[in-house]
């Protein structure tokens, strides 16, 4: 590159063409072009349409658009094209410096979205904008996605260049808390309060899940990290046969204002009844 620069600038400097304007104008052209191609940042930065031939940053909404020295518009995609353009003699057979671009991977995009706890469980649909021409994207969430987990999509990125294959899409996708449920793998995990009739008589009572409320049956006897499992209720998997489960840990809650009536009963009862719930503790 730098010999076939040097051999061009002689022929067109202008002190060896005095008075010619024209050759004075291919000499200018050929310093810029240069001055990209020998510079690997300025000419990946040039590659990637960030500026223009002479350096300078491009103005967003003509990124496709490449103005020369004299006002005029370089074709083709990177400064190699204007290599070629200006040096007419780089092509293949015709000896000396033959211009090839390598094809490269376009650049990915990254993306974060923060979704709620019920749409990673069951999947969710959102809508990227590039932010290049307003173009959109419609993207599937898959089921089951967790918290920190990063979703490639092969090939939305930016286009290729030269030929190489376009860049992805990269979405880092953040999961809110939820107030009643927490993940433990496939399943989802809830603590579900229990009124003291419901615990000893048994119950059926409603049961929120992140398809809907569904009734639950709780065994006569129930106790405090007693735990049931909804079957198939937990997070969605690609086929039906792997989805979790949800499980459902009880809490007995005792009433918030003291009760004159129960607290007799149970004195009354414990005289009759008496039981220690330690007595399998071992120090």
């Amino acid at each position: 590159i730098k010999s076939a620069y040097r051999k061009l600038a002689k022929k067109h400097h202008p002190d060896a063409n005095p008075g010619d304007t024209k050759v004075e104008e291919k000499f200018k052209e050929i310093s810029a072009a240069y001055h990209i191609l020998g510079d690997e940042k300025l000419r990946g930065r040039y590659d990637r349409g960030e500026i223009d031939e002479s350096g300078q940053e491009k103005m967003s909404g003509f990124q496709g658009y490449r103005q020369s020295a004299d006002g005029g518009g370089f074709g083709g995609g990177g400064a190699e094209d204007i290599f070629s353009e200006i040096f007419g003699n780089f092509r293949s057979g015709g000896g000396g410096f033959r211009s090839r671009r390598m094809p490269e991977k376009g650049r990915d995009r990254k993306f974060a979205i923060e979704i709620g706890f019920v749409e990673a469980a069951l999947g969710d649909k959102r809508r990227l904008t590039m932010g290049d021409g307003g173009r959109t994207l419609d993207v599937n969430i898959p089921a089951g996605v967790s918290d920190g987990q990063q979703i490639r999509l092969k090939g939305q990125g930016d286009p290729g260049i030269a030929g190489g294959p376009a860049g992805d899409i990269l979405i880092n996708v953040s999961v809110r808390p939820h107030a009643l449920f927490t993940r433990d793998g496939k399943n989802v995990v809830m603590e579900l309060p229990v009124s003291l009739p419901e615990a000893v008589l048994g119950a059926t009572v409603k049961v929120p899940t992140v398809d809907g409320s569904v009734n639950l049956k709780i065994p006569a006897g129930s106790n405090t990290g007693s735990t049931l499992r909804l079957k198939g209720k937990g997070i969605a998997g690609k086929k039906k046969e792997d989805r979790g489960d949800q499980l459902i840990r009880l809490k007995v809650v005792l009433p918030e204002k003291p009760d004159p009536d129960l607290k007799d009963w149970v004195s009354k009862w414990s005289e009759k009844h008496e039981y220690d719930p330690r007595g399998k503790l071992k120090t």
